[in-house]
């Protein structure tokens, strides 16, 4: 039986894995939110570690909030960066495989096509720049890794993401303003989830970085749009598309990726 330990568990990602575990009996899973199990501090990992012995460590934990990254950029990197380091190290200590969640925000968005796993990386904010940092130090101190990048990551049933905040004001009745100036893939959490454990826990994948998302680029307006749709309100709520979309962290407009 695999045993894996799910890092950041309280968090859109870890919930779902934690939903979707019941149709893999054939793993073990062993989930810690950041508060049970914090990452930035090394004697926290190590007690875990020893206690069990994990084939596989799912990082779900990271900071996400790209705004708050840009204004408070130390925060950031203290868990993206420094504490992925740790992570990676405890990992290489005791043979564990980490597979760690990175994201479409390592680019600069100056490409016209798709992002490939080839193409170099050039973060333009703090939130992206913290990632990337992440990912190479797990690729200096672990062979044994998986980094997949994600895009537009949501839940429809947890955490604070696009897909539950426009279908709340939605249904709030509130007015939707929102922008066309960036491009990416949604991507559900049900679907990163599942390609996880049957791709690369119950696979044979070799080790490296991957690209994962629905597969489908749009705006965000319409991914707003595709979410009103959805839920039967197209015609119950003013959806206008907004060309001022104002921002403190600078995003790329292009986060297309390339499965």
């Amino acid at each position: 039986m695999k045993r894996i330990l799910v890092t950041g568990a309280g968090g859109q990602l870890g919930l779902t894995f934690k939903e979707q575990a019941y149709d893999f009996p054939a793993i073990s899973f062993d989930f810690k939110t950041s508060k049970e199990l914090d990452i930035t501090v090394p004697s926290q990992l190590e007690n875990a570690f020893q206690k069990k012995e994990y084939h596989f460590c799912i990082n779900c934990a990271g900071y996400t909030n790209v705004e708050a990254a840009e204004k408070h950029p130390e925060k950031a990197f203290a868990v993206n960066a420094e504490g992925v380091k740790n992570l990676a190290e405890v990992c290489k200590e005791h043979q564990t495989t980490l597979i760690h969640i990175s994201t479409d925000y390592v680019f600069d968005g100056k490409k016209k096509g798709a992002y490939t796993v080839d193409d170099k990386p050039h973060p333009i904010n703090a939130y992206g720049k913290s990632k990337l940092k992440g990912e190479r130090f797990i690729q200096q101190i672990l062979p044994n890794h998986f980094i997949l990048r994600t895009s537009w990551l949501y839940s429809k049933k947890y955490g604070h993401n696009f897909y539950r905040t426009i279908l709340s004001k939605a249904r709030a009745g509130e007015s939707l303003f929102v922008t066309d100036a960036q491009k990416g893939c949604p991507t559900n959490t049900e679907s990163l989830v599942k390609f996880i454990l049957n791709a690369i826990v119950l696979g044979n994948k070799p080790f490296g970085i991957y690209h994962f998302t629905d597969g489908k680029p749009m705006t965000w307006y319409d991914f707003a749009k595709q979410i009103l749709e959805e839920n039967g309100l197209t015609d119950k709520v003013k959806l206008v598309l907004d060309s001022n979309y104002r921002t403190f962290a600078k995003r790329p407009k292009n986060s297309v990726l390339a499965k």
